[in-house]
């Protein structure tokens, strides 16, 4: 009888062990409860930065761009000269990635209308992760010709009235002003401006239109 007891106790440990142990083994591949996956997207929004509207990005063109070459919709690459600092923290290091696209091409006129390329940002690399971004528009325009197209009028007017004044006196130099002023407008009109060209290594600056979440 004695015996009887013993065993049986020991059947009923055993059996207690057991059940702990499937209990463990149960909860431990149940994983994070509902609390700490909370506690981690609390902790991951947190984390995430945002650049405010307004925010300027200064950049070092990559790829070479020109109204002589380049289309509205082509894309280009270029690179942060300087770091992007928001409240005294470095949000996107010096030497970041970017990447914009031509919104607008216009070659210069032959009467009027100077070379022009609009162009935008539409994303930076953040800790290898692409960022899309939207900037204001950022619009260059080549140099004026006014200048020069009134100096080349000028020029060939006065060559006109200098030889009209050798072949006629001084009926002949205005005739021969008239001449080559003529001369010298079709010359401008025959003649385009000139094209707009930003090099690699180009720097120009944009300006966030809308805050980014990186």
């Amino acid at each position: 009888m004695g015996r009887t007891y013993v065993l049986a106790g020991f059947v009923i440990v055993i059996s207690m062990s057991l059940v702990g142990c499937n209990t463990a083994s149960t909860a431990n591949r149940t994983g994070p409860s509902s609390a700490d996956i909370t506690a981690d997207q609390a902790a991951k929004e947190a984390a995430k930065i945002t650049l405010p509207s307004g925010t300027y990005l200064k950049v070092i063109l990559q790829d070479g761009i020109s109204t002589e070459k380049n289309s509205p919709g082509d894309v280009f690459n270029a690179s942060l000269s300087d770091p992007v600092v928001v409240d005294g923290q470095i949000i996107l290091a010096q030497g970041s990635t970017v990447r914009g696209r031509i919104v607008d091409v216009q070659e210069p006129g032959r009467v009027k209308g100077r070379a022009m390329l609009k162009l935008v940002l539409t994303s930076v690399n953040h800790g290898g992760k692409v960022v899309p971004i939207q900037t204001q528009t950022h619009i260059g325009f080549a140099r004026d010709t006014k200048k020069r197209d009134a100096k080349m009028i000028g020029g060939i007017a006065g060559l006109g009235a200098a030889i009209g004044a050798i072949a006629g006196g001084g009926k002949g130099a205005a005739e021969g002003a008239l001449i080559g002023g003529g001369a010298g407008a079709g010359t401008v009109l025959a003649t385009k401006g000139n094209q707009l060209h930003y090099p690699p290594e180009t720097r120009l600056r944009f300006r966030l239109a809308s805050p980014a979440e990186l």
